[in-house]
């Protein structure tokens, strides 16, 4: 299986990576930066993964995505599962006043993911590959009303970037699901717990079991303040 995992890093991801490494998974891996935490990260999936690509692009800005993308897209001769992990942090939720600091936080979020699942997904298509997005957005429980709606503005803009995806991309076996922060009362079903919790749906959604779900969205609670 020929992965791509972008948002990764010594704080985030690091259970969902080595879930796809220890099935012998083609890893392609974006770090945001290279520190030595990170270095560790990537020595430790290369102990299990049958091979490894390594990229620290930034991604910064919509141009700067694409390229990284489409270098992405040419490892291993295409890529069938991508996992886009969108960490956001307590600091970052923090002092967003307005709906203006709460939508530039957001559009900076989702940068990556758009503009990844858009090159890899018309790649896939190309290529009459079929595969799955993944969209992992993780954040801590909010401790405030403002953080409480930073987390409903988070989840309704990722639920409608994979309902538009998953339709578009649908005709071509391409499916498109993602984890977002649980906003409902406890009580109103189950939820992921765990960044374990979420590698193992990745793994199922990306098995043949997961094949037929596409656009959905499953709820996270917490799991940025347990590690991710």
């Amino acid at each position: 299986m020929r992965v791509l995992i972008t948002g990764l890093s010594a704080a985030c991801g690091v259970d969902v990576a080595r879930a796809f490494a220890d099935h012998r998974g083609r890893l392609v891996v974006q770090l945001p930066e290279a520190t030595p935490e990170n270095d560790v990260v990537t020595g430790l999936l290369a102990e299990t993964a049958s091979e490894i690509e390594v990229f620290t692009d930034p991604c910064t800005d919509n141009e700067a995505a694409c390229r990284f993308a489409q270098k992405a897209a040419q490892a291993f001769g295409g890529i069938e599962v991508v996992v886009n992990l969108i960490p956001i942090s307590a600091a970052e939720m923090r002092n967003r006043a307005s709906i203006a600091d709460v939508d530039d936080l957001i559009a900076q979020k989702l940068t990556i993911p758009i503009n990844v699942t858009r090159v890899i997904a018309n790649r896939m298509r190309t290529m009459m590959t079929e595969g799955l997005v993944l969209n992992v957005m993780t954040m801590p429980a909010p401790r405030s009303a403002g953080e409480a709606a930073l987390a409903g503005v988070a989840r309704t803009a990722l639920a409608a970037v994979t309902r538009g995806e998953a339709e578009k991309w649908a005709p071509h076996g391409i499916r498109v699901n993602a984890i977002g922060p649980r906003t409902s009362a406890p009580e109103a079903g189950a939820y992921l717990t765990s960044e374990p919790d979420i590698a193992a749906l990745a793994l199922y959604l990306s098995s043949k079991r997961g094949r037929s779900l596409s656009g959905h969205m499953f709820d996270a609670a917490g799991v940025a303040a347990r590690r991710c």
